[in-house]
């Protein structure tokens, strides 16, 4: 039986790690992560955008379906713009707050003391804004698929978050719905479609989070065999 030819692979070289090595380093990894939270009130004191760069591009090593990378992410930080985006977005909120949103939904959000008013948007130094590609477009403005779109994106959202806690910021997955206005601000093409505003940077000194306790092992894992 003929094999498949595989002319574009190259070799993969990996470090083997033993049991111990890798137990630890979970361990690690784990500790890390559950220190993260989400912050609501950010300080405004600026970053260099040589971070963020860097946590884009950690962001971009997700798996993606076909490896089609169907993302952009808008890194914004000029401040009328964000002042612009932040006045669109208490627009819909505020539609939100006031008879979208169910009864229920208000219910479950008193616990994080929430409004229809978004001063981070303005105040966080950076807006990392997430588009989903839903179809390529290429050179010649002719459409190709994009295969497992919103799984991708939302993986590659997560390394995003992951590589922000990992180089000491914080963020807010925010989403203001309808996040049409996001595409027309930043003219963003036709086959892009807002997928989260992420406000990112330093909280304020005398920052204070909601009292969460996550899930414990057993009700988010079951282990079979």
């Amino acid at each position: 039986m003929p094999t498949t030819k595989r002319s574009n692979y190259v070799p993969y070289h990996f470090e083997e790690l033993s049991e111990d090595v890798m137990l630890k380093k979970s361990k690690m990894f784990f500790e890390t992560m559950e220190g993260r939270r989400t912050v609501r009130e950010f300080s405004k004191a600026s970053i260099d955008i040589k971070i963020i760069e860097n946590i884009v591009k950690a962001a971009s090593t997700a798996p993606s379906g076909a490896h089609k990378q169907p993302w952009t992410f808008c890194v914004v930080s000029d401040l009328e713009m964000k002042r612009k985006i932040r006045k669109l977005a208490e627009e819909e909120e505020y539609q939100n707050y006031h008879g979208r949103m169910p009864e229920e939904w208000l219910n479950d959000l008193e616990q994080f003391e929430t409004d229809w008013n978004k001063p981070f948007i303005e105040d966080a130094p950076y807006l990392i804004i997430v588009f989903k590609q839903a179809y390529e477009l290429d050179t010649n403005g002719n459409k190709h698929n994009n295969y497992y779109v919103n799984e991708s994106v939302g993986i590659a959202t997560g390394f995003l978050l992951a590589a922000i806690h990992h180089a000491g910021l914080h963020a807010l997955t925010h989403t203001p719905s309808p996040m049409n206005f996001l595409a027309k601000v930043l003219e963003r093409p036709e086959n892009e479609r807002p997928f989260l505003l992420i406000p990112v940077g330093r909280p304020v000194e005398d920052c204070k989070v909601p009292a969460l306790i996550r899930k414990p092992l057993a009700e988010v894992m079951k282990a079979y065999g």
